[in-house]
């Protein structure tokens, strides 16, 4: 495998864990702090550190130190794009899954 497949496959992994997502989703609208981030995530601050961690050493999000906080934002700008790319793949097959169950349920009656 080469080192091209193997970055994107760590991006992939950084952003495959709930709670790393609800983070990165959060950061789409914008900057926050770390004190921000914890009640999001709903676990202690050092899960969360650990999770904003992997995120950053994957290249998705960047930090800055102003006073005694850290603040996180997105260093991958397209990460956005693909989250409402999902998003609406997502919403368009649960509205197909409606429909063929609502008419499975009408040829059944």
């Amino acid at each position: 495998m080469n080192e091209y497949i193997e970055a994107k496959a760590k991006v992939f992994k950084a952003l495959g864990h709930p709670s790393r997502l609800v983070i990165v989703e959060a950061l789409c609208s914008g900057e926050l702090c770390v004190c921000d981030i914890v009640p999001l995530v709903g676990r202690d601050i050092s899960t969360v550190s650990k999770h904003l961690s992997l995120l950053k050493e994957a290249g998705i999000l960047k930090d800055s130190k102003r006073g005694t906080n850290v603040y996180y934002s997105l260093l991958m700008d397209c990460v956005p794009g693909f989250l409402n790319c999902l998003s609406e793949f997502l919403g368009k097959r649960l509205e197909k899954q409606v429909k063929d169950y609502a008419s499975n349920s009408i040829k059944k009656l």
